[in-house]
């Protein structure tokens, strides 16, 4: 293993947590300095800059007649965003989580990926459907934009009746600002390229085959800027700004990646009779785990986020043992069906109830 492979390792890490530095610092003062909530800039700066590798690969796939990498790219990036991303901030400390977000952008979250499973039952995502989905990404930008300002103003104006002067942004501060948001999410894409391509090389030195690199390393790797930025947003204190980078990059890959995807391409996008019967189905379900989660007590317990930890380990093993043709699938899938999946159900539903029973009393 060559010195260079392992400084291009490390070398990615450092641009990963300094572009979510950056990033996040940025994002954060706009929103403090024009009253701006905090979750609002996480479901659009910052969740749109982070998903732009997922943009970059599938409308390049897309333009050169390879659009089906994007489906793929789409939905195995909702799943990790989830149970990866909010597992690990979780860990770090126990996430609050918004009421918009169980009221609005979660219920959304879960109707837009049930969209992509109706506009795939045909087994292709056609252009009009592509057109429409992206339609729906502008309107649901618009929304959150007109909802930004709105709350802009509210907040200024409470400040002036109780007679707070919060500092204004000025067109320099604006100006650095803009050039931390924009540095942060060149650094973070460069530091997931760097990240990707040596832990590819190292993974081919131990041995590991192309199959599991696929599976792992390159379907996590267009995640790790929202995985990075998440993480510095719970460690800098700023929960909306990381629930709702997850949140937000879920529905914007969904609604502008898989939609321009399959907008730009001559013959849409290609859904396989396995997304249909699987991936997309498992996408659907942690968006809907969401709800329960985000509900009992309005945060995320560092308990829950092993649970999103866990499935995703379980998730990635299934897929592994699914394209080798293990011969421990069968086994697999069936303690997985009717052991730990009832099992979880019903301890969410139990701390769901018990959550909702505190909350009235």
């Amino acid at each position: 293993m060559s010195i260079t492979v392992l400084l291009l390792l490390l070398a990615g890490l450092v641009l990963l947590v300094v572009g979510a530095e950056l990033l996040v610092r940025g994002a954060s003062d706009v929103a403090t300095r024009m009253g701006i909530a905090p979750l609002i800039v996480g479901l659009t700066i910052v969740a749109y800059g982070t998903s732009s590798p997922e943009m970059a690969v599938s409308i390049q796939s897309g333009l050169e007649g390879n659009a089906d990498i994007a489906l793929g790219n789409v939905v195995g990036s909702n799943i990790f965003n989830v149970l990866a991303i909010l597992g690990i901030t979780a860990l770090i400390a126990p996430m609050m989580v918004a009421n918009q977000l169980i009221r609005l952008d979660v219920p959304i979250m879960v109707g837009v990926s049930v969209l992509a499973l109706v506009f795939g039952a045909d087994g292709k995502i056609s252009r009009v459907d592509g057109i429409i989905l992206f339609i729906l990404a502008v309107l649901y930008t618009a929304f959150q934009i007109y909802e930004g300002r709105r709350q802009a103003v509210a907040s200024a104006l409470r400040d002036v009746e109780n007679g707070n002067a919060r500092q204004r942004l000025t067109p320099k501060q604006l100006m650095i600002n803009v050039g931390l948001i924009l540095v942060g999410l060149v650094l973070l894409v460069l530091g997931s390229d760097f990240l990707i391509d040596s832990s590819i090389q190292i993974a081919q030195v131990l041995g590991v085959s192309d199959l599991v690199i696929g599976l792992t390393i390159v379907a996590a790797g267009t995640s790790l800027p929202e995985l990075a930025s998440s993480v510095v947003a719970s460690r800098k204190g700023e929960q909306d700004i990381a629930v709702g980078n997850v949140v937000g990059s879920n529905i914007f890959n969904i609604l502008a990646v898989l939609g321009l995807s399959a907008a730009v391409s001559a013959n849409g996008v290609n859904v396989s009779e396995a997304a249909l019967r699987f991936d997309i189905p498992v996408m659907i379900a942690v968006a809907i785990a969401c709800l329960p989660i985000f509900s009992s007590g309005q945060s995320i317990s560092r308990w829950e986020g092993i649970l999103f930890l866990f499935y995703y380990c379980v998730y990635t093993a299934y897929l592994i043992l699914q394209s080798t043709n293990h011969e421990q699938l069968p086994m697999f899938s069936q303690v997985m069906t009717f052991f730990v999946i009832p099992i979880t159900v019903v301890t969410i539903a139990v701390s769901y109830y018990r959550s909702h029973k505190r909350s009235r009393i």
